[in-house]
């Protein structure tokens, strides 16, 4: 084990020792407070560009393997963690998660007071900085995360994206015997997804729920998605800044009325700009596992697993045409809404959480039944 730091733009250095690859990574430096979870964390897409500091106090206990990756690769940028556990104790490990990120190239901070971190984040709000594994002196590292790319502004959807069409027929996969989940349904519908950053588990319950799914670039327009005739339209997860997709929200606006519409996390943050919406940046962010959200159509509480950066405004919402139906309950931002004509709806968390809180399971149910009433 060698040094390593995390040197913000605010001129606030935390030192500790090196994990991981021995590189620096730049990023804006946020934090996710599940207690489990941290290989899906590592491999979701809507991480890209960012810097992430786990409030459990200890990771990597139980190791890595592919089943539980939501992509291909690790996309953060790095990892600041309190106690990286060099043990991986899991009947289900295939390698370390040092290792995991070390082939990703990935650099792990470690032996760093996160309560401290986190609580400096928390009150100045999430900032850009700089993880270096070496001894470069502190004024430099400062420097270079000053002059890091702000999150405001980019459009990192577009970079994560699939760069060409392909078809997903993976359902769910039980963790283990005792993973209760019911059957996976008779393939009667086909979805096209737009991956601005898609987490597999939505894949797997969409075709749990019976859907064959095509999934498109980002950057695929309008017709092309209407061409493959599809029984619905979802649209994904992904990182960055909602407010440069503008050629996104403008093939959504076309899709509104004539396929339904489904959308999770930066899918309802591009259908909100596609209805005239505004989109804002959290101070912030929420991100992790147990986020109380009211569902105002239900008036039941949801327990949610989040990860997102920037919000909608649903004062920017057409009241005429949109009707909110999720808020919530810590800070009362807006959480989900419909279409009142047609059959559009999207939330900001993730009801396909794994591992995670499975209160929204119903919200894949719902799209399926907006797909057989448009039929």
């Amino acid at each position: 084990m060698s040094r390593a730091v995390l040197a913000l733009e605010d001129g606030t250095v935390f030192e500790g020792v090196s994990f991981g690859a021995p590189v620096e990574r730049s990023g804006e430096v946020v934090f996710n407070t599940s207690l489990t979870g941290y290989q899906e964390i590592f491999t979701d897409p809507s991480y890209a560009g960012q810097i992430m500091i786990l409030t459990n106090p200890q990771i990597g206990n139980y190791g890595a393997n592919l089943e539980d990756c939501e992509s291909g690769r690790p996309h953060i940028e790095g990892l600041v963690v309190r106690e990286f556990s060099s043990v991986a104790s899991n009947w289900r490990s295939e390698q370390s998660a040092a290792d995991f990120l070390a082939h990703a190239g990935v650099p792990i901070l470690a032996e760093v007071d996160t309560r401290a971190l986190v609580r400096h984040l928390r009150s100045r709000g999430v900032m850009r900085g700089v993880l270096h594994a070496g001894n470069a002196p502190a004024a430099e590292l400062i420097a270079r995360a000053q002059a890091a790319p702000s999150m405001a502004g980019q459009d990192l959807a577009t970079r994560v994206s699939a760069k060409d069409s392909y078809l997903w027929t993976s359902g769910v996969i039980p963790a283990s015997p005792s993973d209760l989940e019911e059957p996976a349904a008779e393939v009667r519908h086909h979805v096209v997804a737009y991956d601005f950053g898609i987490k597999r588990n939505i894949l797997r319950r969409l075709v749990h729920k019976g859907c064959r799914v095509t999934v498109v670039p980002a950057g695929t327009t309008a017709e092309d998605v209407l061409a493959l005739r599809p029984d619905g339209v979802f649209l994904s997860n992904g990182p960055g800044d909602p407010e440069p997709l503008e050629f996104q929200a403008a093939q959504v606006r076309k899709l509104i009325g004539r396929t339904p519409v489904f959308g999770i996390c930066l899918g309802h943050q591009v259908l909100g700009l596609a209805l005239g919406g505004k989109t804002y940046k959290l101070k912030f962010g929420h991100r992790g596992a147990n986020h109380p959200v009211l569902n105002r159509l239900t008036n039941k509480v949801e327990i949610t697993s989040q990860n997102h950066g920037f919000c909608v405004d649903p004062d920017s919402l057409p009241a005429a045409d949109v009707e909110i139906t999720h808020m919530n309950l810590n800070d009362h931002t807006l959480e989900g809404f419909r279409h009142r004509g047609h059959p559009a709806f999207c939330v900001q968390y993730h009801p396909e959480a794994s591992p995670g809180p499975h209160d929204s399971h119903y919200l894949f149910d719902d799209f399926i039944k907006l797909i057989e009433e448009a039929r």
